[in-house]
């Protein structure tokens, strides 16, 4: 059995993009772990910082519990993620609290600030995570860096709207109901996403989403992923042997 952590820099976002994956390999029996770098305290025009994030990170909570995820957050600031050494320290601590085989990171190109600069940290911390010298808190170095894997954005484009195609997919079909049951739990989420983003249905939303990314593969429903196999990361493919039946490539 394997662990997995999936990394991402709000609570909800995870939910989005990679919960079919992981609901599937959770009744599997693998590990899974969630993190969100930030409690995402500005996604509120109701509540204030302190209240905003004690109701996101219990949602979170709430939404991993349902596979038997363990969640944790690295508290830091909403709409304030960047890759310095502070930030990467806390990454890296997150990282080894999991002791992870393989990791899911937000994508490097994306519509918002935070969640490139969480793709940018995890990735960073991956490699940190394996160096005893680099001191992070109480959590031990990991024995190697772990497989590193990339969600899609969200959409599927940059910010630019140029489309970013995923290596491989994951057939979702038989956990795309625990994935709505889990962004069913960011009950905080609707009235946000409505006034921000101008989306009525963040649940539909998503299910679109994931039948758009289903029509890449000639499935119902799927979830993009890239690795990232650059020196020295590993470059077996770990992930795509955990989903078995349920990984799809060539994606149009």
């Amino acid at each position: 059995m394997a662990t997995i952590l999936a990394v991402h820099a709000h609570p909800d976002d995870i939910e989005h993009l990679a919960a079919g994956a992981l609901a599937i390999l959770a009744a599997r029996g693998h590990a899974i772990r969630i993190a969100t770098l930030t409690a995402g305290e500005c996604g509120s025009a109701q509540t204030d910082l302190s209240e905003t994030a004690r109701i996101r990170k219990a949602e979170a909570a709430a939404a991993a519990a349902l596979i038997g995820a363990d969640y944790r957050c690295a508290d830091l600031a909403d709409l304030g993620v960047f890759n310095d050494d502070a930030s990467r320290r806390a990454v890296t601590e997150l990282i080894r609290w999991a002791a992870p085989d393989i990791v899911l990171a937000a994508s490097p190109a994306d519509y918002h600030p935070d969640h490139e600069a969480a793709s940018q940290l995890t990735r960073d911390a991956c490699f940190a995570a394996s160096v005893p010298n680099y001191r992070t808190g109480a959590a031990a170095a990991l024995a190697a860096i772990p497989h590193l894997y990339f969600m899609d954005p969200i959409g599927g484009r940059d910010r630019e709207g140029r489309r970013i195609v995923p290596d491989f997919g994951a057939d979702i079909e038989a956990g795309f109901a625990m994935k709505q049951a889990m962004l069913s739990a960011h009950v905080s989420q609707a009235d946000w996403v409505a006034r921000q983003h101008g989306v009525a249905d963040h649940l539909g939303s998503m299910e679109a989403w994931s039948r758009r990314r289903g029509r890449d593969f000639g499935r119902p429903l799927a979830e993009g992923f890239r690795q990232y196999s650059h020196e020295p990361y590993p470059k077996t493919p770990a992930l795509q042997d955990l989903l078995g039946e349920a990984l799809l490539t060539a994606a149009s």
